[in-house]
Formats: C-alpha cells, sequence, structure tokens
C-alpha cells in the first residue's frame, strides 16, 4: 500500500511534471510494451515512421502518433498481442540540408536528431516496442534494401536509361513525377526545369493493373482509393493511324473516347514532342511554332497554372491526311494543355471533350459534334455549339451504322470497326510512368551496381552472333539497356556508403561519389577485369517502401525477415499516414511488396496487399489558421506544451481539438480547458476515495454518501461510447463523453464504486496514460493500469427503464412524457389522454384514432366536434 507521506502528497495540486516522468521511466525500463512473436490476437499497428528532421518533432507530427497510440493502449487492454513499433526513415535531402547548414556530417546530423526525437516521443508517453527500432541508414538494415534493388534488375523491372527527368537547381537532384507539385520541386518549391540523364528506373508500370484490382481487397478511405486510382489512371481506348498530308511521316494518336472520332476535326501536339521539329523544318511555321514552344515549356517549368481559360496554342501550318476515312483533315496545333508523357504526345480533338471544346471555341476551330441529348432543346444547343455535352445517356448520330446508340452502348462496336476498318488498334494507356530511381547526392542507399564494359562488349558480340545464327535476336533476361551491368554479389552486401569530406551536391549533375575514384574503380564480378561502380544513390523512398516488414524480424542478419515471423505478423492490421503520401509512399510500398510477394521474399499466405487497412489524419496549422513554419516563427514545439501543461494535456488536447481527419489550427486558449480537465479528474478521485485516511491506509465506505445508480448507468453509456469512438477514431466525442461524465460525477457529489472508479480509470488511460497510473497506483488497485482489461458495456445497465414520448395532435408536437419502454399502446393512449396539457387542447375535439410508434411518438388524430 502506499505510505501515508505519498498520500499527502498525492493531495496536493496536480502536478503532472511530476508524475510523468516517474511512470515513463517505469514504463521504458520495462518490457511493458514489448511484442511476442507468438500468441493468439495478434495486432500490428503503424504510423509511417517519421523523418527526422534537424528541428525536432512539432505538435503536428504528435497528432498521428498520440492518435494510434490511444489505440495501441486499447488494444493492449483488450487481450491483443500488439506489434506498435518505431524506426526512423533517414537517408535524403532533408537531413543532408541540415547538415550543410550545420556543417556537420550527415551521419553526425542523423544520431543528433534521432536522439531528439526519441527524446521526444518518449516525453509525450508513446507506448512504442523501442526493442525494435530500427534505422534506414544502418548499413544491417539498408543492405537488405540493396537486396531487393537487385532482385528487381535480376527480374528485368530496374533498367537504365538516358531520359528527360525533373532537375531541381536548387536541391541538384533528379525528382520522380510525383515529387514535382505545380511545377515545382515539393521540397524547397524552387521551379523545376527539365534535364537528361542517365536514370535507374524501376518498372512500376508493369504492376498497374495489379495496384488498381487489389484495391478491391483492402479497407483504404474512399478519397485514398481514387487518388491511387487517378495517379495510375488507366483508361482503355484505340491507338490510332495518322499520316501527316505532304510529308512521310506516319504517328500514332491515343484516343480514350474512340466512339466519338467522327466528332474529330484537329490535331493538338505537346510542345516538347520530337516530331515538331520535322513538321515545321524550312516552313514558314517554323520560328514562330519553336518560339512558341518553347514559351509553354518554361511556363511549365515555372509552375504556371492552367486552366480552361487560360489555354494557348498556335497552328504548325500542317494536317493529318483523311483521318479514319471520314474525308476530312485535320489541321495540327501545338497547344499547351498536352503533355509528352500521356498516350503519345499527340492527340485528334472533338466537340466532346471539354479541354478541345474550349480550346476551339478560343482559337475559332470548327467543330462536329456527333453526340447528342434526347431533349430536343438541348440538343440545338448542343448542334449550335452553345454548350458542351458529354454524357453516358446521350445518342450517338455518327457514323450512320452506329446512329441511335448511346455513349456507352458505342464504345465496344466502334473500336471494333477501327480494328477492322484498319484504323486503329485497342490499347490500354496509363498516366503512371516508371519510377525514376537514381539521384545525385550522397546521402543515400548507394546502388549496388557495376558497370562493365568488357562484359558489355561481349554481350553484344554474343548478341550479333546470335542474330547472325537465328536471324533474330533471342530472348534474355538482360535487356538491352543493361548490358554491362552486374550486380553486385550477395555475400559483399551491404555497399557501405563511404565516409566523404566533400558530401555537397556537385555542380556537374554527379554524385559526390564520382569523386572518390579508390572506390569507384573495382574488379568486375563477373570477369574480373577492371570496373566501375554506379555513383547515383536511391531515394529516400527506397527504405521506406519495406520497413513494415522488418520490424517483423529487426535482428536478422541472413534473410529480410524469416518466413515464419512475417506469416505471423503481416499483413499491417492497421496503417495511418498523412493524405501526402498516397501517390509516393503507398503507392511505392504496396508496388515493392508485391514484387516481394511474387518472387516468394514473403509467404504467399500473407495475400499480395501488405495494408488491411489505412486511415489518413488533417493536418495542425498554426494559429489563426497559417501553415506552420519556421519562418512565420509559429511552430509549437511539444516540449514547450509539456513543460507548461504536462504531457497528458497535450495528447488529450490534440486528441478533442477536433475530428481526426480534418485539418484544424492550433488555440493556445482551448489547450487549458484539457488542463483544467484532467485537473477536475485529478480532485473528483482524491475527495472521492477515502485512500487519504490515516487509519493504516485501509478504505472505508464514505459516510453519508450512497453510490448513486444514475452515475453507474452512465458511465457504462460512457464505456460503450469511448470504445467505439476509438475504434472510429472519433476521439475528439470519446473525449467530450468523459467531460460529460466527470460533469455529472461532480454535480451529484455521489461516490462511485471501486469497480467504477476502475472502469473510468481504464477509459481514460489511453488518451491521459500518466495521470491514469497515478491515481490507479495510489488507489491502491492491484496490478499496472496499462495491463488491465477494458471494461465492457453491459446492455442490460445501458437499457433506459423510461423513454421520451413525443406527443402529437394532428401532427403536430403538443408535449413531451417520459413513459415506461417498452409500453403497450392501449396504456400509452390512457397515459397520454390523462396529461392536464393534452386534455385542455382536445376540450371540443372528437378523437378519430392514434397513431403509435413504439418508444418514440403518438400522434392523436381529433377533429372538431362541430365539423
Amino acid at each position: 500500500m502506499p505510505s501515508y507521506y505519498d498520500k499527502m502528497l498525492y493531495m496536493n495540486k496536480y502536478n503532472p511534471q511530476r508524475i510523468e516522468k516517474k511512470w515513463q521511466e517505469k514504463w521504458y525500463k520495462s518490457n511493458i510494451f514489448k511484442a511476442k512473436n507468438k500468441g493468439k490476437n495478434k495486432f500490428y499497428l503503424l504510423f509511417e515512421f517519421p523523418y527526422p528532421s534537424g528541428d525536432g518533432l512539432h505538435v503536428g507530427h504528435c497528432r498521428p502518433y498520440i492518435g494510434l497510440d490511444v489505440i495501441a493502449r486499447k488494444k493492449r487492454m483488450e487481450g491483443f498481442n500488439l506489434l506498435f513499433p518505431i524506426g526512423w526513415d533517414a537517408f535524403g535531402l532533408p537531413t543532408e540540408n541540415y547538415a550543410i547548414k550545420k556543417g556537420i556530417h550527415p551521419s553526425l546530423a542523423t544520431k543528433k536528431n534521432t536522439d531528439n526525437f526519441r527524446r521526444q516521443m518518449k516525453l509525450i508517453g508513446l507506448s512504442l516496442d523501442w526493442s525494435r527500432e530500427i534505422n534506414t541508414t544502418d548499413p544491417k538494415y539498408y543492405k537488405w534494401t540493396q537486396w531487393i534493388f537487385i532482385k528487381l534488375f535480376e527480374n528485368g523491372l530496374a533498367y537504365k536509361d538516358k531520359i528527360d527527368i525533373n532537375w531541381c537547381p536548387s536541391c541538384k537532384i533528379g525528382l520522380a513525377n510525383e515529387e514535382v507539385v505545380g511545377g515545382k520541386c515539393e521540397r524547397c518549391e524552387t521551379a523545376v526545369e527539365k534535364k537528361e540523364k542517365e536514370q535507374w528506373l524501376i518498372k512500376i508500370t508493369k504492376y498497374a493493373d495489379r495496384l488498381l484490382k487489389d484495391l478491391d481487397l483492402v479497407d483504404y478511405p474512399e478519397r485514398v482509393k481514387v487518388q491511387q486510382k487517378e495517379w495510375i489512371g488507366r483508361s482503355e481506348g484505340v491507338n490510332e493511324k495518322n499520316r501527316v498530308k505532304g510529308l512521310d511521316i506516319e504517328f500514332e494518336t491515343y484516343d480514350s473516347i474512340p466512339q466519338t472520332f467522327m466528332a474529330q476535326t484537329f490535331t493538338v501536339i505537346a510542345p516538347d514532342h520530337p516530331l515538331l521539329k520535322k513538321l515545321v523544318e524550312g516552313t514558314e511555321y517554323e520560328k514562330p511554332v519553336l518560339e512558341f514552344a518553347k514559351k509553354i515549356i518554361e511556363k511549365r517549368m515555372a509552375g504556371s497554372y492552367e486552366n480552361k481559360k487560360n489555354i494557348e496554342g498556335i497552328f504548325t501550318g500542317r494536317y493529318v491526311e483523311n483521318f479514319c476515312g471520314i474525308g476530312r483533315d485535320l489541321p495540327i496545333w501545338i497547344a499547351s494543355y498536352v503533355v509528352l508523357d500521356y498516350g503519345t504526345g499527340i492527340v485528334n480533338c472533338s466537340a466532346h471533350d471539354e479541354w478541345d471544346f474550349a480550346f476551339a471555341k478560343k482559337y475559332g476551330i470548327p467543330l462536329h459534334p456527333v453526340l447528342f441529348p434526347k431533349n430536343e432543346t438541348l440538343a440545338k444547343k448542343v448542334k449550335n455549339l452553345e454548350i458542351f455535352y458529354r454524357e453516358p445517356d446521350g445518342i450517338l448520330q455518327e457514323p450512320d451504322k452506329f446512329r441511335g446508340l448511346t455513349w456507352d452502348e458505342a464504345r465496344q462496336p466502334v473500336i471494333k470497326y477501327l480494328e477492322e476498318k484498319g484504323f486503329g488498334k485497342k490499347a490500354v494507356q496509363y498516366k503512371l510512368r516508371d519510377w525514376v530511381f537514381s539521384r545525385q547526392h550522397y546521402w543515400g542507399e548507394p546502388i549496388p551496381m557495376i558497370f562493365c564494359d568488357n562484359c558489355r562488349r561481349k554481350s553484344l558480340e554474343n548478341s550479333k552472333s546470335q542474330e547472325t545464327n537465328s536471324k533474330q535476336i533471342t530472348n534474355s533476361n538482360i535487356q538491352t539497356q543493361n548490358l554491362g551491368w552486374i550486380p553486385v554479389p550477395e555475400k559483399d552486401l551491404p555497399v557501405e556508403l563511404p565516409k566523404v569530406k566533400k558530401y555537397q551536391p556537385t555542380n556537374t549533375g554527379q554524385s559526390p561519389l564520382a569523386q572518390m575514384v579508390k572506390w569507384v574503380n573495382i574488379k568486375c564480378p563477373k570477369c574480373k577485369d577492371w570496373a566501375k561502380r554506379e555513383t547515383d544513390t536511391m531515394p529516400n523512398w527506397a527504405g521506406s517502401n519495406w520497413y513494415y516488414l522488418r520490424y517483423a524480424d529487426p535482428k536478422n542478419n541472413k534473410k529480410l525477415a524469416e518466413a515464419k515471423l512475417l506469416k505471423y505478423w503481416l499483413p499491417v492490421d492497421w496503417y495511418n499516414g498523412g493524405m501526402e503520401h498516397t501517390t509516393l509512399h503507398l503507392l511505392y510500398s504496396r508496388f515493392i511488396f508485391k514484387f516481394l510477394w511474387d518472387i516468394g521474399a514473403v509467404p504467399k499466405s500473407i495475400g499480395p496487399e501488405p495494408y488491411k487497412k489505412r486511415t489518413s489524419h488533417g493536418v495542425i496549422l498554426g494559429q489563426r489558421g497559417v501553415k506552420m513554419s519556421k519562418s512565420k516563427g509559429n511552430v509549437i514545439n511539444p516540449d514547450d506544451v509539456v513543460r507548461q501543461y504536462g504531457a497528458d494535456t497535450l495528447r488529450t488536447y490534440q486528441m478533442f481539438m477536433g475530428p481526426f481527419e480534418q485539418t484544424i489550427p492550433w488555440d493556445s486558449k482551448s489547450i487549458i480547458g484539457c488542463r483544467r480537465f484532467l485537473a477536475k479528474v485529478h480532485n473528483l478521485f482524491q475527495s472521492s476515495q477515502e485512500l487519504w485516511n490515516k487509519s493504516k491506509g485501509k478504505i472505508k465506505k464514505p459516510k453519508g454518501q450512497a453510490e448513486s445508480k444514475n452515475l453507474t448507468s452512465l458511465l457504462n453509456k460512457t464505456v460503450k461510447k469511448v470504445g467505439q469512438d476509438i475504434e472510429a477514431m472519433k476521439f475528439n466525442t470519446a473525449l467530450s463523453a468523459m467531460m460529460e461524465f466527470t460533469n455529472a460525477w461532480q454535480v451529484s457529489k455521489s461516490n462511485l464504486g471501486k469497480k467504477d472508479r476502475k472502469n473510468f480509470l481504464i477509459i481514460i488511460s489511453p488518451f491521459a496514460p500518466h495521470l491514469a497510473e497515478e491515481i490507479w497506483d495510489k488507489a491502491g488497485f492491484l496490478g499496472q493500469l496499462s495491463q488491465q482489461k477494458w471494461p465492457k458495456y453491459d446492455e442490460k445497465l445501458g437499457e433506459e427503464k423510461e423513454v421520451t414520448f413525443i406527443v402529437q395532435i394532428n401532427g403536430k408536437v403538443r408535449a413531451k412524457i417520459e413513459i415506461s419502454r417498452g409500453i403497450l399502446q392501449s396504456q400509452a393512449e390512457a397515459i397520454v389522454t390523462k396529461n392536464p396539457k393534452i386534455q385542455q387542447l382536445l376540450i371540443r375535439k372528437q378523437v378519430k384514432k392514434f397513431v403509435f410508434v413504439p418508444n418514440k411518438l403518438i400522434n392523436i388524430v381529433a377533429i372538431d366536434k362541430d365539423y
């Protein structure tokens, strides 16, 4: 039992700083949050592991961590063997930039930052399993990141090619399409340029259909699924054949709406399309067209926003000859809204695409609608080009062969017709592009590849010999662009990132590793001739694509993870992350998991998806709704909040401030309300228990206080609501219910029984674990609070004995009466008609009938007696 001195201390004012440090030391010195690798009821709960930036956590980072910790604490008390791990996604630009700014090596910056993050996460009481901590910069970890890359290469999914990439001149790095937002680098917001470079690419496009189809297997918010589908951008259509009039040039255009091919009246080409120069070369259009194209490209690189009002174009002077045999030549224009990396970069246009319609109206290009609504008035407006029209139930008028079919009905027959006529071929297109995987920076995983010119020459000689003998090149697992590239043997992994003095990005576009001659020059593992290491490093997404697998077996040096442990823990039961990662990390990690599943690196029994359930959290803004940023001076540091109010207050306020999935501003005034709530809980327990009685530590029944049945009933309802709301991530309404209960408790001045006191402490403990543990301990309750069983809702106790009946007369509400639940209609009629107010209203009226809805309302249908 607690000593008398302890009890007296507890009577003092609520002091979170004292009790929180005490309980954190107890938690983290024990194995209380450590997951076991066996047992029933496993539950894998995960938030996106943090990138340890130099400035440490701010309250926006804390929100998802605390939310998931609330769920974690409840799951443990429900008897689940919970895996709630933590690690660091520490390679990449932010750390490198921080290191450059501070003048220290990135490895030292990483240690400093992770140490600070770890301290802060323990400061707010997160119940993480620290025994499984991982770090993407640890060679023991990135050995397996490199192993995954080699497997991608061996399976024909990693290749090197010279392509136009997005280049950030500030970060001096190539960017994937997903890392460019509005024409700017997502990290530094510098306008992105196009630059031709040799890059490693990953064929994520090979998995496009599966990434789409398997969204049906998972519990993701609909908006997440929509974003994934739109980013992949699958569409079925026709690759139509075209010939330039007067030139010996043929090309294909992808048409996603081939059923309206008869409506096509002009063609648009992307300003950066390689065919453009050939179209205008030696003509009067050459100079103005190429100058216009250059202007549009520069605008794009500057992140210029485009809508249907500011689209621009210019005529090239060329035509598509007799398109699809419809007897019409199509003028070829450059259009600012056409992009090179979708379809073929050239589009045939009609009145039934909104952008095409707007462009044609602006430049006076003739339009020829062939799809019309059934309504004659609207059909006339469509014909006169007064309105844009494209609806699934629209009726096709041309060609005659398909007249009278709707938009949807005509689609497949038209595709078949175009194929039979030789005008085109059925095709599938995606917006998704192969993933650019090279980075010309120091702080990243070295790509474990070696280029051997001797092996390349031998491969070319063998290919020519095979071609001569068989008249064709035989199929090979090694792609042409991969000739000469040899993977580092698995026994030599990891290829450790060498320590360098000059790690700053170069102006040459090469990685700083290229300057390390001794490291670069190496004997080829295949032919033993001299060769060179790859000097590009991987993107920071590389280590985060598979980290959730490593948590199952973080200390394994022989394989990525033991199969039986992967089989036990995977898939992740609940994964929470930011909406900003929907088309980045979430898509990439689903792809890598599917690949590892295909090659047997993870057990087939897991299934093809890594995450069962995905949820997202909203962003916390600064005061008055302004985005938090260091330059604005409005970043809220959790250290300051904990110092002033305590960790439990921070936790409670972050969960109470608004719906978890919504963006909401921080309010320094509102946090005080949560501090008062916790103080009220502290005081209610202090005053209601005889723990502080000096009589040998025995708890005595308070004199003159009966245990309130109403409070017990209300607490039972609160237990139910809090449990349901935590599962639904409605943390704010769960706290509201507990606040309502404490208010009722305070007003009643009644004492709670021992069981009720325990139950209330259990349901509040996920939100305010330090305070709850302290009260539990001082009350002398056995065991540690975090190891107690979550209380069950008693249906009988929660059932209301009385309900509020709405009494209507002729449909108009006249009274509300408390009546016993389950009462019969005849009994309700008798009670209602004896009510003085209702009797007064029924004077001079004749009751014709009663309309009765059990436990809800009774409507009296009455007419005037004089009628």
